[in-house]
């Protein structure tokens, strides 16, 4: 048992330090063509944040563990939103430029529906999500990025400069192979613990796999706040939101159609109501903010949802 947790704790660590190198690379990449910082939150940072959660998923299902793949998804988008949000909203008042409020928490909610209706085949029966559907989540997330792409690009920052091409791409690769590694630490010995002490793998991942992938989230949101850069700690949590649903449950429904647990419809509901509650959170008083009271009110919400999820099972 005691070689179970280190093990887990060990591929938490691969994952959180190569998720680090992946964003640098990335970032530094991106800076290099003068893309935006909404932008590079919402894409590059947000799929580097995201990759854990990727690694997972794909190694998942490759070993038969479904609730795994939407548990760690569905968990993650909860943390993410409530938690990630959260503390950095504690640390400092988040600041959400317009087009975050009315355009892509937005699309968070409809691809969490699209999810729901997909997973579900309410118009052929059978739950799972396919390769056909698959595909049409990896077609959505290139229809956002189509979107973001198109957000005014800004002047790049000083700190990129020295960056060289060659350390850029030793960054991003060591990254992609530190994930893999990492990953499959997290999932064999998740599976491993969830069998120890005789809980699902649903509860499992929607803790804590769902906690240890989305720790990068977390990281980057609060040293991007005590930087004071909001659009990169906002941009983060919806982008990477987005890539769990699209890119994460679509890539891996496509590389193996993932049987669904019809029992997480009512996470998946959950999901949907507190992106509605951070829509309206920001929208009400000072507009496009997040304070430390509606961030407080967010962290308070994922605690009541871990204590259900523990009376749950």
């Amino acid at each position: 048992m005691y070689l179970e947790l280190a093990g887990l704790i060990v591929g938490f660590i691969l994952l959180i330090k190569a998720a680090d190198y992946l964003i640098d690379g990335a970032v530094s990449l991106a800076i290099k063509f003068h893309i935006s910082e909404i932008a590079i939150g919402l894409t590059i940072v947000a799929f580097g944040t995201s990759a854990p959660e990727l690694i997972v998923n794909i190694l998942s299902a490759f070993k038969g563990h479904p609730e795994i793949c939407y548990g760690n998804v569905i968990g993650s988008n909860i943390f993410n939103t409530l938690m990630v949000l959260g503390i950095a909203g504690l640390i400092a008042p988040l600041h959400l430029q317009k087009d975050t409020v009315l355009k892509e928490i937005p699309f968070v909610f409809l691809g969490t529906i699209l999810v729901l209706a997909l997973s579900n085949n309410f118009w052929s029966g059978g739950a799972e999500l396919s390769r056909l559907d698959g595909i049409v989540l990896v077609f959505c997330l290139a229809l956002f990025i189509f979107y973001v792409m198109g957000i005014p690009r800004q002047a790049p920052k000083e700190q990129f400069h020295d960056v060289t091409l060659l350390k850029t791409l030793l960054l991003i690769t060591g990254g992609i192979l530190g994930l893999f590694i990492g990953g499959e630490f997290v999932v064999r010995n998740s599976v491993a613990i969830a069998l120890h002490f005789g809980v699902s793998e649903k509860f499992i991942s929607l803790t804590v796999v769902a906690l240890g992938t989305s720790l990068p989230e977390l990281v980057t949101s609060i040293i991007a706040v005590r930087k004071k850069s909001s659009d990169i700690a906002v941009g983060n949590v919806i982008g990477s939101n987005l890539f769990n649903i699209f890119l994460v449950l679509g890539l891996t429904s496509i590389i193996k159609p993932i049987s669904y647990n019809i029992s997480m419809n009512i996470d998946l509901l959950i999901l949907m109501l507190i992106t509605l509650v951070l829509f309206f959170m920001v929208c009400v008083g000072k507009l496009n903010k997040l304070n430390r009271l509606g961030a407080g009110i967010l962290v308070s919400f994922y605690i009541l949802y871990v204590y259900y999820l523990i009376l749950r099972g």
